[in-house]
């Protein structure tokens, strides 16, 4: 199972930036233990941070075909960005929005993410933690989604024998 991480702006500023909102964790520091939950679950992670809408949407386009699933900090993007929205559409990969604040505690104009609802679920306001429910969250999604498709393909091969059968 592989899955790519994907930080929006500013997230590279971690440990420096607003540690009363945001804590002393750096984003490296995030991504090692997520890293380690990763191994333990026999889950592949690939790691991507920009500052720059483009390259977020680009990012997510190279995920179709190349992974199983994103969990996504789009940061101050979740506010703003129709085309990261429309990106996570397009893919329809399962998806996990993580947000280290709530952001439902913030200012107003945080309080809605317009690209939360191209996400299969979002999880906010657990800190660092955050990553490790959001991992954790989609590989079940992820398993059961697998468990379903070869569910299906054995019944429909169960039917292509029936068939030939009659």
């Amino acid at each position: 199972m592989k899955i790519a991480v994907i930080q929006g702006p500013n997230l590279n500023m971690l440990g420096v930036r607003e540690q009363n909102i945001y804590g002393p964790m750096t984003l490296d520091q995030i991504h090692e233990q997520m890293k380690a939950t990763a191994a333990q679950n026999g889950v592949e992670l690939e790691f991507f941070q920009s500052n720059l809408e483009g390259e977020i949407v680009d990012r997510i386009q190279e995920c179709l075909g190349e992974t199983d699933g994103i969990i996504i900090n789009p940061a101050a993007y979740s506010h703003t960005s129709i085309a990261i929205r429309d990106a996570l559409s397009a893919v329809s990969l399962p998806t996990v929005e993580v947000h280290i604040s709530n952001i439902y505690k913030r200012e107003e104009f945080r309080q809605t993410s317009i690209t939360a609802p191209a996400a299969t679920g979002v999880i906010t306001g657990f800190g660092p933690f955050g990553y490790h429910l959001g991992l954790l969250s989609l590989t079940q999604i992820i398993s059961e989604i697998k468990a379903m498709e070869e569910a299906q393909a054995a019944h429909e091969s169960q039917e292509t024998q029936e068939q030939a059968q009659a």
